[in-house]
């Protein structure tokens, strides 16, 4: 029987909710984070370790030149390096104060993108998908609901962005340059669970998370046309990235909000027929 899209749990640990997936060829190292249990996580050499956080955390984005994280949490962003965690961006002005941080990625020049979304049960989905650079801080989509998965084409001239609750992924023109994004469109609307995290791969399609959807699907970058459906024994599918010393393993994240399925929770991975691309770094 193929390997490739089998798809098995990686032990029986389970995340309340686990999310951004991140794989650092630099040190053969899978980190990702449980938002709601306050963990960040890391998976080396088949052994998992955890740092307890004092705040939710959205996403861990590794650093350029160290091997510590830039930390989205609820009123900022943290750097976390030698075992401390420091204030780095301070959001407490910025955010709602029922906002956290929600996904983050560094993008090709080392600029993070990070998406403020409501932090409670109380309040209706609302946010902002923000650029922080050399800085300065900017609005990049607003008024979003939910800020999810982001990825770059190949060629670095479009963005794709998930924003949940509109049911849809979006692709803007990009400028690599200046971190400028304009034109959005839909690339493919989506009936049938939840878009959230999502990866690109070496041909530039991409692989996306569905929350509520048990899947992760594979889209074309071009035209959002289905390409391939991974049914997952698990409900809530959160995220998902390349790893792995070909970057040809696809490790997914879930949750278990709510859930006591045999799986859900719990971190998986599966080998695929085509390579994700080379990770970026956050440089602050």
């Amino acid at each position: 029987m193929s390997e490739l899209f089998k798809v098995e749990a990686v032990g029986s640990e389970k995340y309340t909710l686990g999310e951004g997936p991140y794989y650092d060829p630099r040190f053969k190292r899978l980190s990702w984070v449980d938002i709601v249990g306050r963990k960040l996580l890391f998976l080396k050499d088949g052994k998992k370790e955890s740092v307890d956080l004092p705040q939710q955390v959205g996403a861990a984005i590794p650093l350029a030149g160290s091997d510590g994280f830039a930390l989205a949490m609820e009123d900022g962003i943290y750097l976390y390096k030698d075992g401390k965690i420091d204030l780095f961006l301070d959001l407490k002005n910025v955010f709602k104060d029922y906002w956290r941080s929600n996904d983050a990625k560094a993008d090709a020049k080392g600029r993070l993108w990070f998406g403020a979304s409501v932090g409670d049960d109380d309040h209706e989905a609302e946010g902002n998908l923000y650029l922080y650079n050399n800085g300065k801080l900017d609005i990049k989509v607003a008024d979003t609901k939910i800020s999810n998965g982001m990825a770059w084409s190949a060629d670095k001239k479009k963005f794709f962005f998930s924003d949940s609750l509109k049911y849809a992924v979006f692709v803007y023109d990009y400028d690599e340059e200046s971190g400028s994004i304009s034109g959005g469109k839909v690339l493919f609307n989506v009936e049938d669970g939840i878009p959230d995290g999502l990866t690109i791969d070496s041909e530039d399609n991409l692989w996306v998370a569905f929350w509520g959807g048990s899947r992760i699907e594979k889209r074309s970058g071009k035209t959002g046309e289905l390409l391939k459906t991974i049914p997952m024994p698990a409900k809530q599918v959160t995220s998902c990235c390349f790893g792995d010393d070909d970057m040809r393993t696809l490790y997914i994240t879930t949750a278990a909000t709510g859930l006591e399925g045999e799986f859900d929770g719990c971190l998986f991975k599966m080998r695929t027929d085509v390579k994700g691309v080379k990770p970026d770094y956050c440089l602050v």
